[in-house]
């Protein structure tokens, strides 16, 4: 057996900085530019010997020309995607032409946060191959195979900012070589899309290079695309193939294509490949998908409202960014300025050498303001040195000074939105301190975001700072539309939807639920959960979302029925069916690795690496507590694979002991002196609510039912005297399956020998939706097929359900809105626990509308179809202040009295006064039929005698 002289690995996995979340995604492929950063790691070969040239035969009878004696024969990439869960295998095939022996380098440079999970490699006919072993078994089989004499090869070395996986062999003359790797990865959704990259140096042309990207996603794909990122040098070699729920992209390059140039010998494969696409989205939870014992939730949810918000634009105007990109940026913030809303704070600052502020404080975003701000940014001249260091501490100091001063709404975000195109050269220089400082100064309900541009710039620095501080980064290359590349990023980070999101899944069998945590949920982003349960007990996963949004308590439902996906993946050959156990292993791991660094104690500790330890082990991973053992199968050649231990020196969500940082470095502003604690008399700004429509249909008190006509442009009145537990059909409209019914209370004892009534419980049925909707004084129970979910009036919720929208504020009132056009108000009206008589009870206000059907009927619904009236004869009435008259309705001819009700939108305590025309003896002649008629036998009963 030939014997090698010399085998070593290199695993680089920086792991300390758990997921890394691609950033350079757009919403629409038919504006991207050439996206793409290009990795500092390629495929190298390393000849011992520069002296001999032969040609090999290569595609179409061209002529491969080599230098160094290594020909690459192969070099293939295939990745799989199965609902965001990627499997990548990079596999290469060389042979030693040269009549001595040569070192060739495996170096392959993989995504952060990827986990290796399989290598091997066949060295002239011997085969290696590997297996997951506890670091601490793997070290030791490694020192008893270098002891013994054995071949072995380690090689560890830390990392921030690149993932490699690097061997290096020595091959005898004419053998041949051949290295397989795979890892795993999830992508992660931001700025409204996924990027798949693959990083391709094959370092010399390759007589078969293929690559092949393939896309299962259940959801289907709303686009896909992939951007130009070799200067055009490759146009029209990428070939893709779309339908709706799977794609192909192809990248087949012939040698004479991947020429540098015609007569070059040099390959123009060295960057990466890019395919970018998103999934399909619906107004609801997201998508959850069930299979075979693990279920994954995509949670994305659009067109939601904005959460307010406090926002400091740190802008470098540095010498660097004279010209062009000085002036798109002036442009795009003018852009973005216009886009704030009126519920926005903002402020400015500007830095090169010394650090500016328009505002030393936030200033709501009025149209003078932010023309303010606009002329201020237009007078900008670039110059001078870079000092990123004290331009964010200042930032971080104005949102904290705002927070601590009381002046922010509890209900808002605050970001920090950094645009710079260059490395620090002024003040603090050392970015690890900068990270520091900033991880020390900035709080938890800070965001950071970082825009670097141009092809200078540290992006890795800005990554870095970003991720750690719940942001993300982006870049931007001077090729590119500063400005418009500008206003889409910040399009996308500064609409926070959700705040405080939390993931319910209401069954036993449900256990290990692990998510990618987010504190809030920004446009274009995704959160991601997965969980276990015991398929034997349970077939379908319901979940249940809380999370904030715009002052609002949203609950979102979903229900994923496993049979489905499993069906859909059986038809196709590539899909991964072990995609959801993957991705749940990924995600889990991940969060168990932080949680690990964050240990208070030492048992806790023992016990999380206990348990990180068994999945690594199980899945076949590298992770830091892992290694990976490569050996030949007689074992008389070893080598270890393993990952640097985490570095908890900087940064990566670290708890910091000791010493503080140099003042040098933190400028004294940034920790003020102490001052006396002087009591803030704040009195919180009045919530500003969409003015209710005035003219409605009410049901109030006891109980009033106040008919708005607006042809007549008259409010008809008419009281309904009947029984507690009576249940009366207020709508009832079986062409269009919408049903409205409410069940009387009594008061608690009769007043001046009567017992008023009032509704104390409300049921809406939505028959096209499956829906009912109980409402009572105590709660709210919504109702789909055989699911239920109860809310309470002691919670503001917001429920969106296929067509149903359900809004409530908090001891106040309920919103339903069906489709869009036809809502329905009901009121909570609260009375004294103590007090002898009165009771809690619901008043119900309906817009007059159109879409029911012509048939609609009961006391409501019927006059949806406005009756013609003529009011006539007006005189004074048995009460001075009660005037009466004579109304013609429906044939009718009826006395009617002047009198007033009261309408609680706006004033939930004495009400607003409504004048209207009353219809004595419960309505008769007004409505169609006697009261009795429209009593019905169940809450869910539709009238049955029209």
């Amino acid at each position: 057996m030939k014997r090698l002289t010399c085998l070593l690995f290199w695993l680089l996995l920086s792991v300390a900085q758990g997921l890394e979340i691609p950033t350079n995604g757009l919403p629409e492929f038919a504006e991207y530019g050439d996206l793409v950063e290009l990795a500092p790691g390629k495929f190298q070969f390393v000849p011992e010997s520069w002296r001999y040239q032969r040609s090999v035969s290569g595609d179409s009878g061209e002529m491969l020309e080599h230098d160094d004696q290594i020909t690459l024969y192969s070099y293939k990439v295939q990745s799989t995607i199965t609902s965001r869960s990627a499997n990548t295998v990079i596999q290469s095939k060389l042979v030693n032409n040269s009549p001595v022996p040569q070192n060739v380098v495996f170096d392959v440079q993989i995504p952060k946060g990827a986990f290796i999970s399989n290598f091997s490699m066949t060295v002239d006919g011997t085969t290696f191959t590997s297996s997951i072993k506890d670091k601490v078994i793997g070290r030791q089989l490694y020192s008893q195979a270098r002891a013994k004499g054995k071949t072995t090869g380690l090689v560890r070395s830390r990392a921030l900012d690149m993932e490699n996986f690097k061997t290096e062999v020595n091959i005898l003359p004419g053998a041949k070589v051949q290295f397989q790797l795979h890892y795993q990865e999830v992508k992660w959704r931001k700025l409204g899309s996924y990027e798949h990259r693959l990083h391709l140096q094959p370092g010399r042309l390759a007589k078969h290079l293929e690559v092949d990207v393939w896309i299962i996603e259940p959801q289907g794909m709303r686009f896909l695309h992939v951007p130009d990122t070799f200067e055009g040098h490759f146009d029209g070699v990428p070939v893709i193939s779309k339908g709706n729920q799977k794609a192909h992209v192809s990248f087949k390059p012939t040698v004479a294509q991947q020429r540098k140039c015609s007569n070059c010998s040099e390959t123009a494969v060295e960057g990466e490949l890019v395919v970018m696409y998103d999934v399909n989205r619906e107004v609801k939870a997201g998508e959850l998908q069930v299979f075979n014992g693990y279920f994954v939730h995509f949670f994305a949810p659009d067109n939601l409202d904005p959460i307010p918000k406090n926002i400091l634009f740190v802008i470098d105007v540095s010498g660097s960014m004279w010209g062009i990109k000085m002036k798109q940026t002036v442009e795009a913030m003018k852009t973005i300025l216009d886009d704030l809303r009126a519920d926005d704070q903002f402020s400015l600052v500007d830095f090169n050498h010394n650090v500016r502020t328009w505002r030393n404080d936030l200033v709501s975003a009025t149209k003078a303001q932010i023309a303010d701000a606009k002329k201020y940014i237009e007078k900008i001249q670039p110059n001078g040195g870079t000092n990123i260091n004290e331009a964010l501490l200042r930032a971080i100091f104005i949102l904290n000074e705002a927070n601590n001063l009381g002046l922010l709404d509890p209900n808002s975000v605050s970001l920090i939105i950094l645009v710079s195109d260059g490395d620090p050269t002024v003040g603090e220089l050392k970015l690890s301190k900068i990270q520091k400082n900033v991880k020390q100064n900035i709080r938890d309900n800070i965001s950071l975001f970082s825009l670097g541009i141009g092809f200078d710039v540290d992006y890795d620095f800005l990554k870095r700072l970003s991720n750690e501080n719940r942001g993300i980064a982006q870049r931007i290359y001077g090729n590119q539309d500063t400005s418009s590349q500008m206003k889409k990023f910040y399009n996308q980070v500064s609409t926070p939807l959700l705040q405080n999101v939390q993931f319910n899944y209401p069954h036993s069998s449900i256990e290990d639920v692990t998510q990618n945590s987010f504190p809030n949920y920004f446009g274009g982003s995704e959160i991601v959960v997965a969980g276990k349960f015991d398929p034997e007990k349970l077939d379908q996963v319901q979940s249940i979302v809380t999370a904030t949004s715009a002052n609002t308590e949203l609950v979102l439902e979903t229900l994923a029925q496993m049979d489905d996906l499993e069906a859909f993946l059986s038809r196709d050959k590539h899909a991964d069916p072990d995609f959801t156990k993957k991705l749940w292993a990924y995600l889990t791991i991940n969060q168990l690795l932080a949680e690990r660094s964050l240990a208070l104690t030492a048992a806790a500790k023992r016990k999380i690496t206990r348990t990180i330890l068994q999945m690594s082990l199980e899945h076949h991973i590298v992770t830091p507590l892992t290694a990976m053992v490569i050996e030949n199968q007689a074992g008389d050649e070893r080598m270890l694979a393993d990952s640097p231990p985490q570095d908890y020196s900087c940064c990566s969500g670290a708890l910091y002991y000791g010493s503080r940082v140099a003042p040098t470095s933190v400028p004294s502003w940034v920790n003020p002196s102490p001052t006396p604690a002087i009591p803030l008399h704040l009195k919180a700004a009045p919530v500003i609510e969409a003015t209710p429509p005035p003219h409605v249909i009410r049901v109030e008190n006891d109980p009033h039912f106040i008919i708005y006509l607006p042809k007549s442009q008259k409010n008809i009145c008419f009281n309904i005297d009947s029984e507690p537990g009576n249940i009366l059909n207020l709508v009832s409209d079986p062409e269009s399956g919408i049903l409205v019914n409410g069940q009387l209370i009594g008061a608690k004892k009769p007043k001046n020998g009567k017992l008023n009534t009032y509704f104390g419980k409300l049921g809406f049925y939505f028959q096209s939706e499956d829906m009912k909707i109980e409402i009572s004084t105590e709660n709210i129970t919504l109702s789909r097929g055989s699911r239920t979910s109860i809310l309470s009036w002691s919670d503001t919720a917001h429920v969106i359900n296929q067509r149903v929208l359900v809004s409530v504020k908090k001891e106040k009132s309920l919103m339903i809105t069906l489709n869009k056009d036809m809502s329905f108000s009901v009121l909570l009206h609260r009375a004294w626990k103590k007090h002898p008589i009165n009771v809690d009870f619901l008043g119900i206000y309906i817009p007059p509308t159109n879409k029911f059907s012509a048939n609609v009927h009961g006391l409501i619904g019927q006059f949806m179809h406005e009756p013609k009236i003529h009011i006539f004869n007006e005189r004074p009435g048995k009460n001075p202040k009660k005037p009466e008259a004579s109304m013609e309705v429906k044939g009718h001819k009826l006395t009617v009295t002047r009198g007033i009700q009261k309408d609680y939108r706006t004033d939930i305590v004495s009400g607003t006064d409504v004048p209207c025309w009353f219809v004595h003896n419960s309505g008769k002649g007004f409505i169609d039929r006697h009261y009795k008629d429209y009593l019905v036998p169940q809450l869910y009963s539709f009238l049955k005698w029209f």
